[in-house]
């Protein structure tokens, strides 16, 4: 029997996959710091940053390689699951480590174990490909905002159904704020349209977040099967 999410308090034992997940964007980053601050790794740990995102973060050249050649080196590949543990900065990580625990602790009695981790790992994955996709970006994509976008739309598609604390009329409001919050940034710091690329990937993390939550969603696929009977 699930237990209804509104009845949760947001102080019951956080799942295991949150935490886990949690815990490795915020030791990552501290490793970075550590390594920076000349803590850890001598002299080679100021660029592991620098590294970490040149061997793992998703690239356009390299989607382009892989697409025009149809081969996808599992190391090459990686990235697309590898990138959202980057970051640039401990606020970077720390805001996406606060989402994951929130939003990972909201979803988790309905999405039990790693089905917590499919609603992060794969919006990331979508996010990355629209990135690629859509776009003939010149920066690296690094950082788990596509992720956490996509537990906002598993969130989002739960407050649809009536299983959070939220209100339903307004369930889609989060995603709209948090997506407005980047062209308005964009503008005011003269950045331009260098923020779309990225809006696009947390666009297709929050799609990809609902759309998942949909297909997991207890009972969803027995329902489907039916209705293919039926036919």
């Amino acid at each position: 029997m699930q237990t209804d999410p509104r009845n949760q308090s947001p102080f019951n034992t956080l799942p295991p996959v949150v935490t886990a997940l949690a815990v490795v964007i915020v030791g990552i980053e501290l490793l970075f710091f550590a390594g920076t601050a000349g803590f850890v790794g001598g002299r080679d740990a100021v660029g592991w940053r620098l590294n970490a995102i040149r061997d793992w973060a998703v690239i356009d050249p390299v989607w382009s390689w892989m697409w025009a050649n149809m081969a996808f080196p599992p190391g090459e590949a990686a990235r697309w699951l590898a990138y959202p543990l980057i970051h640039n900065g401990f606020t970077h990580a720390a805001l996406v480590a606060v989402f994951v625990l929130a939003l990972g602790n909201a979803v988790a009695p309905v999405y039990r174990g790693w089905r917590v981790g499919l609603l992060f790992f794969g919006p990331a994955l979508a996010g990355g490909l629209a990135y690629v996709i859509v776009w003939n970006a010149d920066a690296p994509l690094f950082g788990g905002y596509p992720g956490a976008y996509g537990l906002i739309g598993a969130f989002t598609y739960l407050t649809q159904r009536g299983l959070t604390r939220a209100d339903p009329s307004r369930a889609f409001l989060l995603i709209g704020l948090l997506l407005a919050i980047q062209p308005v940034f964009g503008l005011l710091t003269g950045a331009g349209f260098s923020w779309l690329p990225l809006w696009t990937a947390d666009l297709a993390g929050a799609a990809a977040g609902y759309a998942l939550a949909g297909a997991m969603f207890p009972g969803a696929m027995a329902r489907l099967r039916d209705r293919l009977r039926h036919r």
